[in-house]
């Protein structure tokens, strides 16, 4: 398998990695929440804060990265050099892997701070979603299950 082959193959890996991140947005759920019961609690919007939710950080980047520059750096040099060569590629392309796992899923996110009618106030964290605007003063519902909460219109 020539270099640019796989060079090829495990850039298109890195950057199908951004479709498999679950989405964070107040109307996603998992499949084993769809049928689960839910909590669902009353309040009104205190204050909204745009915020950024980091990207994901599994060995896939840096495992990509590093095989990615191990191919580039064992095409430089010749002998013991291209030895060196390639560990250094190997490197520089695990951290440079991590960075672009990171970055590529990376997203933008909402931090709704909620006055529950119990009483309760409570900032919740979830992915801008686009078309839903959160204002200070809105009535909302806080949807809860499984331990996990989100704000809805």
């Amino acid at each position: 398998m020539n270099k640019q082959l796989i060079t090829t193959l495990l850039i298109s890996a890195l950057l199908t990695l951004g479709g498999c991140a679950s989405s964070l947005t107040g109307d996603s759920y998992s499949r084993d929440d769809a049928r689960a019961p839910q909590i669902v609690r009353m309040g009104t919007v205190e204050s909204v804060r745009l915020v950024k939710i980091e990207g994901t950080k599994t060995v896939i980047g840096p495992a990509a990265g590093a095989a990615i520059g191990g191919v580039a750096g064992n095409s430089v040099g010749g002998g013991s050099g291209r030895a060196i060569a390639t560990i250094i590629g190997a490197l520089a392309g695990g951290v440079a892997g991590a960075a672009a796992e990171e970055g590529v899923t990376r997203t933008q996110g909402v931090e709704v701070t909620v006055t529950e009618d119990g009483g309760q106030t409570r900032a919740y964290v979830q992915e801008v979603q686009e078309g839903v605007d959160f204002i200070v003063g809105d009535r909302v519902r806080v949807m809860t299950v499984n331990g996990e909460s989100r704000v809805v219109k």
